[in-house]
């Protein structure tokens, strides 16, 4: 399938997120995704995903286009299989090209890996939104990182309970009050996983236009929900045989000419088990 260069044309970070019923293996969406990071446009300075795996999550990056990388290769040829994957193409807009500064990050909280990423820039955030508690901490120089550990700094009172993982309703409302913050901050379109449930925040994005690039507008992201009987046209590796699989994905800019959602701006959405299990709007 042919990408539509017209719509697909971006200057900026791309974020791809999957969320299935059962383990599959994103062999088709990282070879499309993958063309965005060096070879059709301008996000050079990084990729990375994440696979999510019982507790733990697989984490591959590297700080150089990922079009050219040898590890995407190997990765095609060795699809990893998962239920839940966020993936990231980067064009470096605060810190350097390097190891740290590229998404997906990750850090531990309740025993559980969580996995964020985030497309957009956010003015200020060290200032405005300082870590208070001095539990998670940026390793990098990214105001991506910062971000992920605030949003952690607000979870963590719910993970310190004895429930595990929190019920969806408090996690949900938890991130739909943070996404508000951001927004106040810059451009806040962000994928994060605490293992089970892909949450989704879709903002704005800038997008190359004839004529130059765009001010940041919607969509952020845009959601494809698949069956069994479409993913068997898509590429993606089934692990296993059933026929109720159901697989959500979301995209920055959709992958293929399928009837994809775009996301209304302020849109916060969880995907669990490849069904939208929850969503506020702002």
């Amino acid at each position: 399938m042919q990408l539509r260069r017209w719509e697909a044309q971006n200057a900026m970070c791309e974020l791809l997120g999957l969320s299935s019923s059962i383990d599959v293996a994103v062999k088709y969406s990282l070879h499309q995704f993958a063309q965005h990071g060096g070879l059709l446009h301008r996000n050079k300075s990084g990729w990375g995903i994440a696979y999510h795996t019982g507790r733990d999550a697989i984490l591959m990056k590297e700080p150089v286009p990922a079009s050219d990388s040898p590890l995407v290769a190997f990765i095609e040829a060795h699809p990893v299989s998962t239920s839940c994957a966020i993936a990231h193409v980067r064009f470096a807009t605060a810190g350097s090209p390097s190891y740290a500064n590229t998404h997906p990050f990750t850090r531990e909280l309740g025993g559980q890996r969580h996995v964020f990423a985030h497309n957009g820039s956010l003015k200020e955030i060290e200032s405005r939104m300082p870590l208070e508690s001095g539990r998670f901490l940026p390793i990098g120089e990214t105001d991506s990182e910062h971000a992920f550990c605030q949003l952690l700094e607000q979870l963590a009172p719910l993970w310190n309970r004895t429930e595990s993982p929190p019920a969806l309703e408090f996690r949900l409302e938890t991130l739909a009050r943070f996404a508000e913050k951001l927004r106040t901050l810059g451009t806040a379109n962000f994928l994060y996983s605490d293992g089970k449930t892909l949450f989704v925040h879709a903002h704005r994005r800038r997008w190359e236009e004839i004529g130059g690039i765009s001010q940041p507008r919607p969509p952020g992201l845009s959601l494809l929900s698949l069956d069994s009987a479409a993913l068997a046209t898509r590429g993606l590796h089934i692990s296993g045989d059933d026929e109720n699989t159901v697989v959500a994905a979301v995209a920055s800019v959709p992958l293929n000419d399928d009837p994809w959602e775009p996301l209304p701006e302020g849109t916060v959405l969880a995907l669990c088990g490849g069904r939208e299990v929850g969503r506020i709007t702002a």
